[in-house]
């Protein structure tokens, strides 16, 4: 209920009292507040933020791929727009959007703290007081209706003096949270386009090893018909006839297994992107583009500005050291001025009167805490742990990007020279493949020695797509792991 009371009058001082009074108060307040607990069994610490010079050695530093904005790393215009597809449609990611704005709205609200309120009220009544009350003996002596109307209206104001910049601490802690929530929601983005494309690329490569097993399929099921004709002119048994017949049979059911596969990465692509399942545009010939030699890293330094979890850990971890300062502000005194001005009346007809209705009041309020301060001890000791907290996540995140780099770095270089040898590898069972069937015409090889190189050459060609395709998953996680796919495209 809307209210304004005059303020007391102040009890006359004595001589000289007038001058030293406040001045004795202020000090006894700041006096009995300042016994701040020691924070010795649990301290705080400085984050580190020491990082090696290089990845690896004898690796000269260059200019880190992370710079690159996705459109820019991944030249496929099919993977283009499922990446623009799922930065629009994304559920989890639009979750993460309302997050940001949440967080902007818990700055607002921390920087009105520190603004004065002023409120406007009206109030209107009737009030009887018992009889057998001091008041109402006096209000029925003096003549005083028994029913007593009480009108008004006007403004109340209240400001709370920052004096030791704890309301602003706390903004500019929320206001940390929130460009933490805008890095967080960046780290989100690296993650997404980095999924959208490994899943790319292993759909491409079903395709590719379904073609490749398709093709073969063909030429066993022609390899089938030769030795058919071998057995009508007796120069096999039947046993070889059912172990190609057995070998078709084998790879044929093999289709059906990467079919599923092929079914699953798309839908794992249309979930990413926000759509129900269907067919996903691709370019299977993707696959066969040529890889770079090298993919710039950059320096490890370089991940503090990169790396958007990084980035977030920091920016947490400078929150959490304002809301220690917030929480050691809370043993301090506080002061705090609140007003107020307005008309009241026990009749309608009088409220407006000036000055008889008029009332107003201007008091300071100085508190602070004396006794009993458990609960703002715990507050601050709370605080300095999550701070320790942050330090120690921020250090973790760190060292996790760094090893992350380090390690799809070397996984690359590994996976480089693994394909060039199963290239080789499938060239030359390729060639034994056609020795073969010549020999086997010519009687100089039996049936097992067909099928067995059949057989290894179908799993040496299978085998080198598979190793393509983590070839460009690798690239891409180390694009994620530099930090990239986050920068918004020209």
């Amino acid at each position: 209920m809307f209210s304004l009371r005059p303020s007391p009058r102040p009890l006359p001082a004595s001589q000289g009292e007038g001058d030293r009074f406040p001045i004795w108060v202020v000090l006894s307040f700041v006096l009995a507040s300042g016994c701040i607990p020691t924070l010795v069994e649990n301290p705080s610490r400085e984050a580190s933020k020491a990082v090696p010079n290089a990845f690896r050695e004898g690796v000269e530093p260059s200019a880190s791929a992370a710079q690159k904005s996705w459109k820019e790393f991944f030249g496929n215009p099919e993977l283009h727009a499922l990446i623009e597809l799922a930065l629009k449609n994304n559920q989890e990611l639009n979750v993460r959007l309302q997050e940001i704005v949440i967080a902007q709205s818990e700055v607002s609200a921390r920087r009105g703290e520190y603004l004065p309120r002023l409120k406007g009220g009206v109030v209107t009544g009737v009030e009887k007081v018992g009889g057998y009350t001091s008041q109402g003996f006096s209000d029925k002596a003096t003549g005083v209706p028994e029913n007593l109307g009480n009108f008004g209206f006007g403004l109340t104001a209240s400001w709370e003096i920052d004096m030791w910049g704890k309301l602003r601490d706390a903004a500019r802690s929320a206001d940390s949270r929130y460009q933490a929530s805008i890095s967080g929601k960046n780290f989100m983005v690296t993650q997404l386009v980095a999924e959208i494309a490994r899943s790319y690329y292993e759909l491409i490569a079903l395709d590719n090893q379904l073609e490749v097993l398709k093709r073969n399929i063909k030429l066993q099921e022609d390899a089938l018909e030769v030795v058919k004709l071998e057995k009508l002119a007796a120069r096999v048994t039947q046993l070889a006839v059912q172990r190609f017949e057995a070998e078709v049979l084998k790879n044929k059911s093999r289709l059906f297994d990467l079919e599923q596969e092929r079914v699953q990465a798309e839908n794992r692509i249309n979930f990413l992107v926000g759509r129900f399942p269907q067919r996903v545009g691709r370019n299977a010939e993707a696959l066969k583009d040529p890889l770079p030699s090298v993919i710039q890293s950059g320096l490890p330094s370089q991940l503090l500005e990169n790396r958007p979890d990084v980035r977030q850990a920091e920016l947490e971890l400078e929150a959490s050291k304002l809301d220690v300062g917030v929480a050691r502000a809370n043993f301090y005194p506080s002061l705090s001025i609140d007003a107020a001005v307005g008309y009241q009346s026990f009749n309608l007809t009088h409220l407006v009167s000036t000055p008889e209705s008029l009332l107003y009041n201007l008091l300071g309020n100085l508190t602070a805490p004396l006794l009993n301060r458990a609960g703002i001890e715990a507050q601050y000791r709370s605080a300095n742990a999550r701070q320790l907290q942050a330090v120690f996540n921020y250090e973790r995140t760190v060292l996790q990007a760094f090893t992350d780099v380090a390690n799809q770095l070397v996984k690359f270089d590994n996976l480089q020279k693994s394909y060039e040898l199963e290239a080789q590898q499938v060239d030359t069972l390729n060639q034994s493949v056609e020795v073969s069937n010549v020999l086997f015409q010519s009687a100089r090889a039996d049936y097992m020695e067909v099928l067995l190189t059949r057989r290894d050459s179908l799993d040496a060609q299978l085998e080198l797509i598979e190793t393509k395709k983590r070839l460009l998953q690798s690239m891409v996680n180390i694009y994620q792991a530099l930090g990239g796919g986050w920068r918004p495209t020209s």
